[in-house]
């Protein structure tokens, strides 16, 4: 098994089910034991491929999607699932290539919105009106991808 192989599975079930494997499941597709899966996932967390959760050795985001709820709810055709953050929630339409709707809220006032992704465009709430804003700047996420 090699991290590349992991990595694949990891995303072949999150791209069809909206949610990564846990690290049980995730050692049963691979053919390997949980301790050799957690030590790849390890592995590709160090890479910044996936980020793990903190004491647990599971998933908490492969990018663009969150293992946990997030005020960033996608629904698409197949199921429903959580982005990270409005911009990973845009790029699960566009990974997918689906036609998706994204509730979400204002950060500042707390209005709920809903964000539609049609045929590849954004298209705002009913009223025709919002915006997406950035709190740190691309360069800066990683230094605390959790919060970003």
């Amino acid at each position: 098994m090699t991290d590349d192989e992991t990595r694949w599975h990891v995303y072949d079930v999150t791209m069809r089910e909206g949610a990564p494997p846990l690290k049980a499941r995730l050692a049963e597709l691979l053919g390997v034991s949980e301790a050799d899966a957690v030590a790849s996932l390890q592995r590709l967390a160090a890479g910044r491929m996936l980020v793990l959760q903190p004491g647990a050795d599971e998933i908490l985001m492969a990018g663009p999607f969150s293992a946990v709820p997030t005020p960033f709810r996608v629904t698409l055709e197949a199921f429903s699932c959580y982005g990270n953050c409005i911009w990973d929630a845009l790029g699960i339409a566009a990974t997918l290539q689906a036609d998706a709707g994204i509730d979400t809220s204002c950060a500042d006032c707390g209005v709920a919105t809903r964000i539609g992704v049609h045929s590849g465009a954004v298209v705002g709430d009913d009223r025709g009106n919002g915006f997406m804003h950035f709190a740190l700047p691309p360069r800066m996420w990683w230094q605390d991808i959790v919060f970003t």
